[in-house]
């Protein structure tokens, strides 16, 4: 069994990590350290674990993070584009305006994180879990979200153009105003969120999708009937 190393309160640079990489391979864990604007693209650190490390404007992009662990952390612009995240875990963390493009999340777990601005378009891979987050005005353009159970999501002002919801469940949480052009709600339940601006009368995307009297009343009046 590996044996943990613990880095506590260290500014960590590119040099530095490259020397624990060398040293303690998937072994290393951080503990309130500094990587705001760091450079560790293309860095293997499988394995790895960060709690309450601050990763403001740092570049991992094309590195290699799977089984990763982030508990609080706070990583407002962080770039992890095209990297390699299978089977990390992003636990209470603040990603603010991050970005993802290209990045592979085969069985990710995002757990009450904030992703608002968040631009997430063109990733890759299967079973991404997003649970009680925060992705408002974030760009989700394309991903496949089918027969997910989406607990307190809120999606608000969001791209979801191309998304795929068809048979999802929405438990709480919020869809209001959110870009859904070509995205597909077939078979969902949508009774828990809220659907303000959302055009469910169109029905080839809303197909046997399930909404509540009061959903329903408030679409029909935004095209100026009434229900008596």
């Amino acid at each position: 069994m590996t044996t943990t190393v613990v880095f506590r309160e260290e500014t960590i640079t590119r040099e530095r990590m490259q020397q624990i990489i060398g040293a303690h391979p998937r072994a290393a864990v951080f503990e309130s350290c500094n990587l705001d604007g760091g450079d560790f693209s293309r860095l293997a650190m499988d394995g790895f674990q960060f709690i309450q490390c601050t990763l403001a404007d740092a570049h991992w992009l094309a590195a290699s993070l799977e089984e990763t662990h982030w508990q609080k952390c706070r990583g407002g612009h962080c770039d992890f584009s095209s990297a390699q995240l299978s089977d990390a875990c992003f636990d209470h963390c603040d990603l603010n305006n991050s970005y993802w493009r290209r990045a592979t999340l085969s069985s990710v777990h995002f757990q009450d994180c904030k992703l608002t601005g968040a631009h997430l378009q063109e990733v890759t891979g299967w079973a991404l879990e997003f649970s009680n987050c925060l992705l408002v005005s974030a760009n989700l353009s394309g991903l496949s979200f089918r027969k997910a159970q989406l607990e307190g999501m809120d999606f608000s002002d969001a791209d979801l153009s191309g998304c795929d919801f068809r048979d999802a469940v929405f438990n709480a949480g919020s869809l209001r105003n959110a870009q859904t052009r070509l995205t597909r709600f077939e078979g969902a339940d949508l009774r828990g969120t809220d659907i303000s601006g959302l055009n469910v009368m169109d029905a080839k995307y809303f197909k046997k999708a399930v909404i509540s009297q009061r959903q329903a009343a408030a679409a029909l009046a935004a095209f100026g009937l009434i229900v008596a």
